[in-house]
Parts: structure tokens; sequence; C-alpha cells
């Protein structure tokens, strides 16, 4: 594994200061995570880190996009988690003292952020707010966990295709023109958060362009009739 460290390492000048839940300026321990953590780049396609690894601390996203996936007794590949800056990984394992039961891996260049165990758990340990913060996280991840469960049991594929596109949009937002997902993802990427064959998931994104629901430049997809799309998914928006 190849990877850079950081020049920058200041949560004072991280740009998701005022939304991360370590260099919120409220969070008092600010100033020690700053002193302690490491920064480090990964390039596309490199593991933050590998499922059944054992954690030594906590990671923090300052800048790309990154997958959370499993392998499936096949070998089957299962995207569990789109993960954005900001965005904490490997929290579940570290509290719950587990080995990481999925891989972190970069979807494109990003910048990832260490906090050490020790540091960490002390934090915790003095930090209320912290610790509330975790605990709704937690929380969270327990809820969409149990909503992907139902899904995959009982949703058709052709929702499931249609509301991963609105997971991946309501994770990374559009580009400027107010339409475009602002993420690049291949069709196998796609079928791994549906939970499906590549070659119907192919096949079910040609319908919905076919049918004027959303646009393919390659690996970008355009939404142009969200209200529709929401509609095959059988979401509420």
């Amino acid at each position: 594994m190849s990877f850079e460290h950081q020049d920058i390492t200041d949560c004072n000048r991280c740009a998701k200061r005022f939304t991360n839940i370590f260099c919120n300026p409220a969070n008092d321990s600010m100033r020690e995570i700053d002193a302690e953590k490491t920064c480090t780049s990964y390039k596309k396609g490199e593991y933050i880190f590998k499922e059944g690894a054992r954690p030594f601390g906590i990671y923090c996203v300052n800048h790309g996009k990154i997958k959370l996936s499993k392998q499936g007794d096949d070998g089957k590949e299962q995207i569990i988690r789109l993960v954005k800056p900001g965005d904490p990984l490997g929290y579940r394992s570290l509290l719950s003292g587990d080995r990481y039961n999925a891989s972190a891996i970069a979807l494109e260049n990003s910048g990832v952020c260490f906090i050490p165990k020790d540091l960490f758990m002390g934090i915790l340990q003095k930090d209320s707010s912290l610790t509330l913060e975790m605990l709704k996280l937690l929380s969270d991840d327990l809820k969409k966990a149990e909503q992907q469960i139902t899904h995959l049991a009982q949703k058709p594929v052709r929702e499931r295709v249609a509301e991963a596109l609105l997971f991946i949009k309501e994770t990374y937002g559009f580009e400027e023109d107010g339409q475009t997902i602002a993420a690049a993802f291949s069709r196998e990427d796609i079928a791994n958060i549906v939970g499906t064959a590549t070659e119907t998931t192919i096949r079910l994104l040609s319908e919905l362009n076919r049918e004027g629901l959303i646009q393919l430049n390659g690996k970008k997809i355009v939404i142009l009739d969200l209200k529709k799309l929401v509609r095959v998914a059988d979401i509420s928006d």
C-alpha cells in the first residue's frame, strides 16, 4: 500500500471544521486531537484499512470519497456505506473491540486523518458531548442497516437501483449544474450497492435512461427527473 503524508494537518483549516464532530470549535478537545493526529493521502483504489484487521484508532475524512465494503462468502463485494469529507471511519470496531467488519477503500484520491486509540478513548471519557455524538452515529448506523436489510429482502431490483442513485446523490450532492451527481461510480460499484449482478444493473440503468429519468455520461450520472426517480425508488423525498 503506497501513501504519502499530507503537509496540512491543522484542524482550524479543515473545510469541514463546523460539521466534523472531532474538529468542531465547540469541542474543547480539538487542540489535543490537532496536536496528535496524523493525516495521510490515499490514491484511488487504495485501502485505508482492511476487513479483519485490528483497529488502532479512528479515522476522519479530510477530503475525497471512500466506500466501506464487505466480501461475501462467494467473494462478491457489497458496499455498505459511502463516506464523505467530515465523516468518521472505523469507530464501531474501535468502540466494540472487534476487528474491522468491512474495508475502507478510496473511490478517488483522498486525505484521511488518524486519531490514536488512547487519545480518542481518553477524550470520550471526559467529553460528554463527543460521547453523545458517537452514540448518535451508532444509532443512525443501526437504523440504516435495518433499512438496507428490509429493502434487500422486499424491494424489486429496479426500485433498489433507483434508490442507490438517490443514496449516492444524498451523500455527495450535485455538481454546479444541479443535476449531475458529484461522484463517478462504475456500474460494478452501483451493483455492489444494490446487491445484484452488474449485468442487471447495466440493464436497469439503461431502462431509466430510455425513460428520461437519468442520463448516462460514462461513470457520471445526470438525474433528469428527480421526482419520478423518487417514485420509482418507492421512498419519500
